[in-house]
């Protein structure tokens, strides 16, 4: 699966991009606050993918960057929001103010979001309070960015297995946090200590358990 596109913007419109790569030209579902961060029209822009694909019909969806994309997926983890209706939530609210809102439990504020109803509101708030955050410069960081990218051959080699990214993605930071707190055993040496190879390696065996239950 693709995970971006690179071409010249053709057309930009409310909630929607159109990309020529080479002269075959993608519509793409955008959300409206990913459009404001990308190019203008007529110049070359870089747009993070995801593709749905249903019995009926491939809907491609393009964020501005990988922090727009993975707060994409979190909104797909709450019950009762689907793609469009994340791109409409992404639309309509910062960030910022989502996570302020979520933080707070300010059930309120999250309604006034357009479309988005007191019930699937309170899924929401439920969902993912305290799982949306910002670092020093309000940007969210997907799992495998905490960690510099230092691990991504590891993150690549276990989709390449065919394990979803997002969830390998997920399983090594856990690993990683878990894994930098843990003391040396008798006669090894502490992860932190060993040097990158090993890490790889140890990092590479208990991901694919993780991954296998």
């Amino acid at each position: 699966m693709f995970n971006s596109l690179t071409g010249t913007i053709t057309q930009k419109l409310p909630q929607k991009l159109c990309l020529d790569t080479h002269g075959i030209e993608w519509d793409i579902i955008v959300p409206d606050t990913s459009l404001d961060a990308l190019p203008h029209t007529g110049e070359k822009a870089r747009v993070f993918t995801y593709l749905q694909h249903t019995d009926s019909a491939m809907t491609l969806f393009g964020f501005a960057s990988e922090r727009d994309r993975a707060l994409f997926f979190d909104l797909l983890k709450v019950d009762g929001v689907g793609p469009k209706s994340a791109v409409k939530i992404m639309s309509s609210i910062a960030l910022e103010q989502l996570v302020v809102a979520l933080d707070d439990g300010n059930l309120a504020a999250l309604e006034k979001i357009p479309g988005l109803g007191k019930k699937t509101a309170q899924k929401m708030l439920l969902a993912l309070k305290g799982k949306l955050t910002l670092d020093e410069g309000n940007a969210r960081q997907a799992p495998a960015q905490n960690h510099g990218g230092e691990y991504a051959d590891v993150i690549s080699a276990l989709a390449n297995m065919g394990y979803d990214r997002r969830d390998v993605e997920v399983v090594i930071s856990k690993l990683l946090d878990e894994l930098k707190q843990t003391p040396a055993a008798d006669g090894q040496k502490a992860f932190k200590d060993m040097v990158p190879s090993a890490q790889e390696e140890v990092l590479f065996r208990r991901a694919i358990v993780e991954l296998a239950q």
